[in-house]
């Protein structure tokens, strides 16, 4: 008989003695904001991507919101983003006035290019292409877009850290394409984390000296850099800038969160394949599938119900699991359906029917390099339970040895 106990969280932060020292070390240094060790962090992962500019921040909504500012867009204009997506993606183009627009999604949950074609418009500024889940979207038909438009390609890669697009890692300047900036996360849930925090990178000298500026209140430089002029400390603000700067202590565990993350990605690729093998013959579930231009960084592993095949719906699904001690989420609460968004909700151009679809069926599954294959196993055999318990079988409809097996 399934029981609750033991619980599978959702997700645990993988944190090591290697982070709590060099936190220590911080604190003991007497310099707990943004300092040297920020600029360590930002260094270190410029050359991981192999990108020109890499900028610590407080979030990935703070990079986006930099990058959009940065790059002059305000009321006026539109932005074309994915509906399937955290609202922060929306919400940083109200924040520089500018009008969000919503792109449907494809067959694998990220922005159908297509539908962003469709709607552009002559007020259209940005695309901010969404990396769902970790598997890079279909970057060379954004970029021919914007080519042929004049637009720029703000990249959301929260979930992204380690994908690559053809080859190359996000960002990296050796693309033979690439896009004005990328935002990524680390927050606690992320694959690598500073507890709270972001890098927004970019290969353009000028918008990343703006964004630097932009991120700690329009200041000229760094306030842990000091320098002087005729002999005296001095700073100048030369716009009105923000409060988005990393402090030292949180960039003291993305130095190494950054040296682990190859080791932890690797680590969740085998954890995904041993979640494909268990529930590859669940005829009630589709499988997320691997990026086909490039690297997917899998961050989420999201299962879709097949709801045609099952009696209960996806809330009902999620309280059964919980009930038998597994933690899941859903990604996302498409755009349209939060309150903040219903004066646009219902305009021709944010419509979006597949995404609306889709949401009805997804579900995130537990996926972090702490799991055991033990552990892997006991989800998907819960996870089976409940759809057996659950399974639709249509007049007429036969059902396979397989399906007889899974219910003995």
């Amino acid at each position: 008989m399934l029981t609750r106990k033991p619980y599978i969280p959702f997700n645990v932060p993988t944190i090591g003695e290697e982070e709590i020292a060099e936190v220590v070390d911080t604190l003991r240094s007497g310099w707990v904001t943004t300092g040297p060790k920020t600029a360590r962090f930002e260094s270190d992962f410029k050359d991981y991507l192999g990108c020109r500019h890499a900028l610590a921040v407080n979030s990935c909504t703070a990079g986006l919101h930099l990058a959009l500012a940065a790059c002059g867009i305000g009321p006026g204009d539109e932005v074309i983003t994915t509906a399937l997506t955290f609202c922060a993606t929306v919400t940083v183009i109200l924040h520089v006035g500018a009008t969000p627009i919503l792109a449907d999604v494809g067959e694998d949950g990220n922005i159908d290019p297509k539908s962003v074609a469709d709607r552009i418009s002559p007020r259209t500024r940005a695309i901010i292409p969404v990396h769902l889940a970790g598997k890079p979207c279909d970057m060379n038909a954004i970029w021919d877009l914007a080519r042929r438009y004049g637009l720029k390609v703000i990249e959301d890669a929260a979930h992204a850290a380690e994908a690559h697009y053809q080859g190359y890692p996000l960002g990296s300047d050796e693309s033979p394409m690439q896009s004005d900036a990328i935002a990524f996360s680390f927050y606690a849930t992320k694959n690598m984390t500073t507890g709270e925090g972001g890098m927004v990178v970019t290969n353009q000298e000028l918008l990343g000296e703006q964004m630097r500026s932009l991120c700690l209140h329009g200041i000229t430089r760094d306030a842990w850099s000091r320098y002087t002029e005729n002999g005296k400390w001095f700073y100048r603000v030369m716009m009105p800038g923000f409060k988005y700067n990393l402090s030292d202590i949180q960039s003291a565990i993305g130095i190494h969160q950054l040296r682990k993350v190859e080791s932890l990605a690797a680590r969740r690729r085998d954890l995904v394949d041993l979640y494909k093998k268990e529930l590859q013959d669940v005829m009630e579930l589709e499988l997320p599938e691997d990026s086909a231009d490039g690297r997917h960084a899998w961050h989420l592993f999201i299962i879709r119900l097949n709801r045609d095949r099952l009696t209960i719906g996806r809330n009902e699904f999620i309280e059964e699991l919980n009930g038998l001690g597994v933690g899941t989420s859903v990604h996302f609460i498409p755009i349209p359906l939060h309150p903040f968004f219903s004066r646009w909700a219902n305009l021709s151009c944010n419509q979006v029917p597949r995404a609306l679809a889709l949401y009805e069926r997804i579900v995130s599954l537990p996926l972090y390099p702490t799991l055991t294959e033990e552990q892997i196993k006991k989800i998907c055999e819960r996870v089976k339970h409940v759809l057996v318990r659950h399974k639709r079988t249509p007049r007429g409809w036969r059902s396979s040895k397989r399906d007889t097996a899974i219910a003995r």
